[in-house]
């Protein structure tokens, strides 16, 4: 696709709106979804902890309502409602979102991609990356770092593993909750150490159970103690913790996995070097990760010929963007010294549609962009010498 640069004597609503209608020639339809958006589903993906930013209210039947905080969600709810629901669509969108950010505008521009329903997912997640480094370079950027990872190489790591359900929870859980495990995993170590615990008789009560026979135990302790929660937790949450810990009681995360799971951890830089590493790491282990790694490599492949510098890439497997949907490929493009902020950020998402209702699977992959922090990124001085982020100059 040929991006068509905007001036850079307009404003951010006319370079996105030439970026919007570059993407509509690439083939994806302008999607407008409904400012007012229920509540529910952003709570249920993103954790009740996004409730202090959003703006709330409620019908008159009761239903929670919310100013969108963010399109991906109500493109999708979109599409899921369309006649071509389960069909490969893509959709680009260009619109006003709603958040509290403390002390920043509270609306902000959004615009982006989403596509649904590809079965080449490697091919769709390249062709993301690409169309988000042509958005970057349109909005007069021309240097871009961009950092990569993939969740389902994780996922693959621990269900290899062969872990108790327990730790597969956690450790997933964990992990898309932050961008490095390594603090987590030293923690991990430590809590497999034997000592006392103030709870000792329910551990022992939890010992060998499952979650929904440590959901009804730790329900009938707090009817008996008549709470619904403690310290902010919920009934299902403390029951959680506390099948965590008769677990950790047993020894069950075994030192072995611990190390494994900390060199795959380490793993960082070229993706085709990263490519190798997973590979060694699989044979020495004695872990099938073939179909996670091939996927990983087959987008690789892709990037490359979409004529993206993969070795200028970062790619880390403990990258990741805090979200709980992301189900694979992830990124997120920063310009230099911009610090933590990304100005383009995507990924894959398969999951997100059946949890939205959909009765089947669909693959899911796309970009948003953040329109005000890229204007202005692409108003200060180019580095002399510099190239097109699509030509090798992201690192």
């Amino acid at each position: 696709m040929t991006m068509t640069a905007a001036p850079r004597a307009t404003g951010s609503a006319a370079w996105a709106d030439a970026l919007l209608l570059s993407f509509a020639q690439a083939g994806y339809i302008k999607a407008e979804p409904d400012i007012l958006q229920p509540a529910e589903p952003f709570l249920d993906l993103s954790g009740e902890d996004i409730r202090k930013s959003l703006y709330l209210t409620t019908d008159p039947g009761g239903e929670e309502l919310c100013l969108r905080p963010d399109l991906t969600i109500p493109v999708a709810r979109d599409y899921l409602a369309s006649p071509g629901a389960g069909q490969p669509m893509g959709f680009c969108y260009l619109g006003p979102v709603f958040r509290y950010r403390g002390g920043r505008p509270s609306e902000f521009l959004q615009a982006g991609i989403e596509s649904f329903g590809r079965a080449d997912r490697a091919a769709a997640d390249a062709e993301m990356l690409a169309l988000a480094l042509e958005a970057v370079t349109a909005f007069g950027l021309t240097e871009v770092e961009i950092r990569t990872g993939d969740v389902a190489l994780f996922n693959a790591l621990i269900e290899a593993l062969d872990l108790y359900p327990v730790w597969r929870r956690r450790l997933i859980k964990d992990f898309n909750r932050k961008v490095s495990l390594t603090e987590d995993i030293e923690r991990l170590t430590l809590e497999t150490a034997p000592g006392r615990n103030e709870y000792e008789g329910v551990l022992a009560a939890l010992a060998g159970s499952d979650r929904k026979a440590a959901l009804a135990l730790v329900t009938d302790l707090m009817s008996i103690a008549g709470t619904t929660n403690v310290g902010g937790r919920t009934v299902a949450e403390i029951a959680d913790r506390f099948l965590e810990q008769s677990t950790l009681k047993g020894g069950a995360l075994p030192r072995d996995a611990l190390g494994t799971i900390k060199r795959f951890l380490a793993i960082a830089g070229d993706p085709n070097e990263a490519v190798a590493q997973l590979r060694a790491l699989a044979a020495d282990a004695r872990l099938d990760l073939t179909a996670a790694i091939d996927q990983f490599e087959s987008r690789v492949g892709f990037m490359a010929a979409r004529g993206i510098d993969t070795a200028r890439t970062r790619f880390s497997t403990s990258f990741g963007r805090g979200l709980d949907y992301y189900t694979g490929f992830e990124f997120e493009l920063h310009g230099k010294g911009n610090g933590t902020e990304p100005l383009v950020a995507g990924g894959r998402y398969d999951g997100l549609m059946t949890q939205l209702g959909s009765a089947a699977p669909i693959p899911a992959v796309g970009f948003s962009i953040w329109v005000e922090a890229l204007t202005q990124a692409g108003r200060q001085p180019a580095a002399s010498g510099s190239k097109p982020a699509t030509s090798g100059s992201a690192s």
